[in-house]
């Protein structure tokens, strides 16, 4: 799957997707964009992109880009 095919996917099946397919590869606090806070979840890697996953499960955003930095 691609990351184009992953963004047409509702969130239940993205969800299914992230469980099945996806490795976690850690957690990530992202900013909000609402107020600024951090707000706290995990990244997973799906094939070649990653996805960053809320701990409410509401929140589900793909990317090309890894977030976390690089590990030595």
């Amino acid at each position: 799957m691609d990351i184009d095919s992953f963004k047409k996917l509702t969130l239940e099946e993205k969800l299914s997707e992230l469980k099945y397919n996806g490795k976690l590869l850690g957690p990530y606090e992202r900013n909000s964009e609402q107020n600024g806070t951090k707000v706290p979840g995990d990244i997973y890697e799906v094939e070649d992109f990653w996805v960053y996953l809320s701990e409410d499960e509401k929140t589900v955003i793909p990317s090309r880009r890894n977030p976390l930095p690089h590990q030595q």
